[in-house]
């Protein structure tokens, strides 16, 4: 895939990129490697400060960054400012708290004296994707940086300017030099630089294939490695659930950022006491929205990522159908250029149709009908993904024993799964491992390490 910017709204190449060379990517590392050296011994103060002013930059330039996303993968405008916004509250929040986390630990012995110190490790080479291009880097960056470690970043191919501008506002936070450094280059080079023994730990954000490819490369060179992969995330709604705020819920979780992302809303499981009442109201929420430029604030339909992606979704939405799945609402592109997808609603869904097992990376909805808790609870764990899910419910109690019983890494009660800088987040089974955010985030590149003192 070449490195450019194509604007999703029309379809227009707007700029492209040259990869690196093998020559400019080793003097990239050597660069990030020299400036580990430093940087792991400089107080956490001082790298407290540097993300704050991250987060400051951030703020000040809200509108041209958000503009910057919008252009490159379609993302509402609203939806944009509302990313940079998240991110900056990231950096604040291990600018914050990292003093707190990484604080020694001391265990309690018998004779002496012991304590678990948190030092850094290296180069965290970060992938990640289009999705939330400035936010899972910030994920990635901000507890790394803020704990010693340096970070590279290998960032999708169609957000290049993103990627760029990341590493800028760094310099402009005052940086030193390979602390924090953007590469292009291909995903194909990702196993030669995991041979590299300067980079000593590495995250990806994205599919399944890439992610099994990367842990691969990690492995054989015994790298620690985090994995945050896909997701076929349950929307549960049981009998004494509040519809209204169930479908409020669902409308945000589902069709936010045009249901590109790996938490989305994608399977709702309604018990049959609720079930019509919610579809109902669903449907009727998504119809006739306005469908437009995403960078008019007006606008609540817009482009997918790229026509790639939209072709995508049309097809295995044209898949399930012809399976013998209901279209309740939209299942077309919209006859419109640029990467556009109509809002669509699927029922009818049964096992061994592309809809129930594949993940569809976009606006659409499987809708499920099911007898009871039980089945509800079933049908949510009938997937090889296990990232998070929601379960609503106002018996509390009740939505803590369902959400139990969840094969997830993350459950949400009376809430849409959303990320947050103080939670942690990740999952189980095909969706990946390790954590992100949150003090569980910033330990995962960290060397835990000993020291004792004999009594």
């Amino acid at each position: 895939m070449p490195i450019q910017t194509t604007n999703p709204y029309n379809n227009t190449v707007v700029k492209t990129f040259d990869e690196i060379s093998d020559e400019t990517l080793e003097k990239k590392i050597a660069k990030a490697h020299k400036a580990y050296q430093s940087w792991k011994n400089t107080d956490i103060k001082t790298r407290a400060a540097l993300l704050q002013k991250v987060a400051d930059l951030m703020r000040q330039n809200k509108t041209e960054l958000a503009r910057l996303i919008t252009l490159e993968m379609g993302k509402l405008i609203a939806q944009s400012e509302a990313e940079i916004e998240m991110c900056a509250s990231v950096y604040e929040y291990y600018a914050k708290n990292a003093a707190a986390f990484l604080k020694d630990q001391p265990i309690p012995i018998k004779d002496g004296k012991a304590f678990v110190r948190y030092t850094p490790t290296g180069i965290i080479l970060a992938i990640e994707p289009w999705n939330y291009p400035f936010n899972q880097v910030a994920r990635l960056a901000a507890p790394n940086i803020v704990g010693g470690n340096v970070v590279m970043l290998k960032h999708a191919s169609n957000v290049p300017q993103c990627a760029a501008m990341i590493e800028k506002l760094f310099k402009q936070a005052g940086a030193p030099e390979g602390i924090f450094t953007n590469l292009y280059v291909a995903g194909k080079r990702i196993a030669k630089l995991a041979e590299d023994p300067r980079i000593t730990g590495m995250s990806l954000t994205g599919s399944e294939a890439a992610g099994s490819s990367m842990a691969e490369a990690a492995g054989k060179n015994l790298k620690k490695s985090v994995l945050e992969l896909g997701g076929s995330d349950a929307f549960i709604i049981l009998d004494d659930a509040d519809v209204d705020l169930a479908v409020e819920k669902a409308v945000l979780g589902r069709f936010g950022n045009m249901g590109q992302a790996c938490t989305s809303s994608k399977r709702m499981i309604a018990t049959a006491k609720v079930a019509d009442e919610f579809l109902k109201k669903l449907t009727a929420r998504i119809k006739d929205l306005k469908v437009g430029d995403p960078m008019d604030p007006e606008t609540k339909v817009g482009p997918l990522s790229s026509e790639e992606a939209a072709q995508k979704v049309a097809r295995q939405v044209a898949d399930t159908v012809k399976q013998g799945a209901k279209v309740v609402v939209g299942g077309k592109r919209i006859e419109r250029e640029g990467a556009f997808m109509e809002f669509t609603v699927l029922t009818n869904i049964k096992p061994g149709m592309t809809a129930y097992s594949e993940e569809i990376f976009g606006p659409v909805v499987s809708f499920y009908k099911v007898k009871d808790e039980a089945a509800a609870i079933k049908l949510a764990n009938d997937t090889s993904f296990g990232l998070g899910g929601s379960v609503f419910s106002k018996d509390k109690t009740r939505a803590i024993r369902v959400a139990s019983q969840i094969d997830t890494g993350m459950v949400f009660i009376n809430q849409n799964v959303a990320s947050r800088p103080e939670l942690p987040f990740g999952g189980t089974k095909r969706s990946g491992y390790g954590r992100e955010l949150s003090a569980l985030g910033i330990e995962e590149f960290m060397n835990k390490k000993l020291i004792y003192i004999p009594g």
